[in-house]
């Protein structure tokens, strides 16, 4: 809603604003219902399969990030992990700067995902993304193993002004100087629980450790809160801007907190935060020590095509519409690893849309050796059935840090790639189960960092 001008004589300012409320609130109203009815239309369309009809909704830059082949490849994909669309269950809108954004919380037949359009000025479809959605999420049940009359939670902002970001602190109760850890999350927007479906990995491991003595600082990731601003840098956009920058900000803000014990505070990555762990510890030698969980050793690359021919063979068999994204996916990947690869080539025509500059950033980047120059202690995880990083990238830490003393490995049989328990072969249904990090891991985690 519009800031009002109050310096009118208080005569007529009640009338005023009242009037101008009214016409604003019907404007707002009639915009609103605008975004619900061509938000509703592209679902319609998305259902229908009818790929052309939404792809000429897309504006330019949509044409070029989302060509149609693509857009239909996507969606069949999603359609093969989460089983067929039922129906849409209710949708909301929010402005998002100069962007109308819907989301539309949709029924399918394993699982409620989240369609969140956005359209522009024009009223032409700037952004697509399909998310687990926020109403599942709301259905999180604290584990057992957590004490919540232990600690208590303050909300903080992390980072500078141009990337402020919002965070929670779970800090222990009582007196003292407590030992304090910062997550770092895995690729993608993510909020600061790492909220996947149901399943909040990070709200478990702040209140786990916490319940433990453990200080804990999360927060919403980058891509999450500044994601118009990100775009717009699209083409120059490395880890550093999407992971380092914040980690580093975030065990800064936490030397500075009253109850915080500056010299034990440590830096725990997820997945991609993992692999970025050694980058991150090389600029701040202060940092206690390091834990990573599920961190890839391998290039992103190498690892994405292993992870789409793990999913698409789960049925068995690969279609040939697998097989045909199977090999544009390579010919991305040979790009990638091009020794010519510059600046100058498209996202488009690379892995996961990411631009030539994340590439570059992490080419001849070897996580393991890197850790090698880490002096600090050093906890690594992995799960035994967890498919997007597996007991490869385990054994090659191993490899690289085994003859340390000060390097400690776990791994969990039965434990996937958020940590949960399950059985049987994983797929990414599992994702969109309840489920919560084990507490063994919490356990693991907490008695590693007391001990230091």
């Amino acid at each position: 809603m519009k800031k009002y001008i109050f310096l009118l004589l208080p005569v007529i300012l009640v009338i005023f604003w009242f009037v101008t409320f009214v016409f604003s609130n019907q404007k707002e109203k009639a915009e609103a219902n605008e975004i619900v009815t061509l938000a509703k239309q592209a679902v319609e369309l998305l259902k229908n399969e009818d790929f052309s009809g939404l792809f000429i909704s897309f504006d330019s830059t949509m044409k070029n990030a989302l060509p149609q082949d693509k857009l239909q490849d996507t969606w069949k994909s999603l359609i093969g992990q989460v089983g067929a669309f039922k129906k849409q269950v209710d949708i909301r809108t929010e402005k998002v700067r100069d962007y109308d954004v819907a989301t539309v919380s949709c029924e399918f037949e394993k699982a409620m995902l989240d369609i969140r359009i956005a359209f522009n000025k024009d009223r032409q479809v700037s952004g697509l993304f399909f998310l687990p959605s926020k109403r599942q999420a709301t259905e999180y049940k604290a584990p057992s193993y957590i004490n919540l009359d232990s600690f208590g939670e303050k909300e903080v902002t992390v980072g500078s002004t141009e990337w402020a970001l919002p965070g929670t602190l779970a800090l222990p109760k009582g007196n003292g100087s407590f030992p304090a850890v910062v997550l770092i999350h895995g690729s993608g927007p993510q909020d600061r629980d790492e909220t996947i479906g149901p399943n909040k990995p990070f709200r478990d491991l702040a209140w786990g450790l916490a319940s433990c003595g453990v200080a804990v600082l999360r927060f919403d990731k980058r891509t999450v809160v500044h994601r118009q601003k990100l775009l717009a840098m699209k083409d120059s956009v490395t880890v550093k801007e999407e992971v380092i920058e914040d980690a580093l900000a975030a065990v800064s803000f936490l030397r500075n907190f009253p109850e915080i014990n500056p010299k034990k505070i440590f830096l725990l990555g997820h997945s991609l935060g993992g692999m970025l762990i050694p980058r991150i510890g090389k600029l701040d030698s202060k940092i206690a020590g390091f834990i990573i969980m599920a961190g890839t050793t391998r290039p992103l690359e190498d690892v994405t095509l292993e992870q789409f021919d793990y999913i698409f063979s789960l049925d068995g068999q690969i279609s040939d519409d697998e097989k045909s994204q199977l090999e544009e996916l390579k010919a991305q990947m040979a790009r990638v690893k091009d020794p010519n690869l510059s600046k100058s080539f498209s996202s488009e025509t690379l892995p996961l849309g990411l631009p030539a500059s994340y590439w570059l950033d992490l080419r001849n980047y070897n996580p393991a050796e890197a850790a090698r120059e880490l002096k600090q202690q050093i906890l690594i995880l992995q799960g035994g059935r967890d498919y997007q990083v597996t007991a490869v990238d385990f054994d090659n830490w191993k490899k690289a840090l085994s003859s340390r003393k000060n390097v400690t490995f776990k791994f969990y049989e039965k434990l996937n790639h958020l940590f949960a328990e399950g059985e049987g072969k994983i797929t990414p249904a599992e994702y969109l189960s309840p489920g919560h990090v084990s507490e063994a891991v919490i356990n693991d985690i907490a008695y590693w960092i007391l001990k230091q």
